[in-house]
């Protein structure tokens, strides 16, 4: 499946590095955590923008987890996906949270309707390859603790990349996997991943992170909605064929609807806690998660290139026409 997928992608082939290195701002200081944004260049001329999460205070190897947003407003900008960051980092990890193709920043050099194109779904796994390139070659990351984490559209990302790349030893999809939903956007499903094997489902790609720990987070609210008595046995027959039956796990919310709030972040902090060696009593207080000590920065505090882009580099790809130029010469 894995070569099938890559080819899919049109990424059997990965493009060759641009000559260039991250660009990074100050680093903002919190009670627990620091913040500071980061623009990688994955082509020459594109980027994918993010914001990296740290731990105040560390000492030796400290374990890395990714969080790609999902298709709600503000993007990686919102309250929750601030929260989910920096609770994780204040835990101990490093942790990123980045843009959608189009959205956030890399709508300074793409239109909205452009990740509603098939291609946006290669562009977006090739970023993600890009950051874990990036924060694993971080003296002080552990790479054998590598996770990822994503809702809705960034929990169809948090799958397929948990598929391809090896280096993603725990994941943590939510409200996203489903046997008859396979995504509604491009991004999710533009390019003919889904032909492969016969015909496939995010239900079996979500199955080859096995034997690795995996929490599926599902709601009564969305097409997550039959996990506990139809995908979640699947998953845990397919876990049980490498003797690790355990380390598939669902929490499941039946009055809950389709977001990333509270009680879902407290199943992922408590699972990545459990598998990463995470300090959950960072933000716990009597048994309860306390996210009140964690700053909500303002979304300008958040760009790389500037509110309206005045910082972008010249030689910044705009136009989907010339990313696709750029995107086939690359892989040539």
């Amino acid at each position: 499946m894995h070569p099938c997928i890559m080819e899919a992608l049109q990424l059997s082939k990965l493009p060759a590095y641009p000559i260039s290195k991250p660009i990074l701002t100050p680093k903002r200081k919190h009670v627990g955590y620091t913040v500071e944004n980061i623009a990688i260049e994955i082509l020459k001329g594109v980027w994918i923008n993010g914001s990296i999460y740290r731990p105040a205070k560390y000492k030796g190897k400290i374990p890395v987890i990714l969080n790609p947003d999902g298709h709600w407003q503000d993007h990686r900008f919102r309250e929750d996906a601030q929260i989910r960051c920096a609770a994780l980092a204040k835990m101990g990890a490093i942790t990123i949270s980045y843009d959608l193709f189009g959205w956030g920043e890399s709508g300074l050099q793409f239109k909205y309707e452009d990740h509603r194109k098939a291609l946006s779904q290669t562009i977006q796994t090739l970023g993600a390859i890009r950051i874990l390139d990036y924060l694993l070659s971080l003296k002080e990351a552990d790479t054998s603790r590598v996770a990822i984490t994503g809702g809705s559209g960034g929990g169809s990302h948090t799958v397929l990349m948990t598929a391809i790349d090896d280096r993603i030893k725990v994941s943590a999809p939510v409200v996203s996997v489903s046997s008859y939903m396979y995504g509604g956007c491009p991004c999710e499903s533009g390019m003919p991943v889904f032909l492969c094997g016969g015909g496939t489902d995010n239900l079996e790609l979500a199955a080859m992170a096995a034997p690795n720990p995996q929490l599926l987070v599902s709601d009564g609210g969305d097409w997550t909605d039959r996990m506990p008595e139809h995908d979640f046995p699947y998953l845990q027959k397919m876990y049980s064929w490498y003797g690790k039956k355990e380390n598939v796990e669902n929490v499941h919310l039946p009055t809950e609807k389709h977001d990333f709030g509270i009680n879902k972040r407290t199943a992922v902090y408590r699972f990545m806690a459990k598998y990463l060696n995470l300090d959950l009593s960072a933000i716990e207080k009597n048994g309860q998660i306390d996210e009140s000590t964690i700053t909500i920065e303002k979304m300008s505090d958040m760009y790389v290139f500037g509110e309206k882009g005045e910082q972008l580099p010249a030689h910044a790809v705009k136009g989907f026409e010339n990313l696709e130029k750029v995107f086939e010469e690359a892989i040539k």
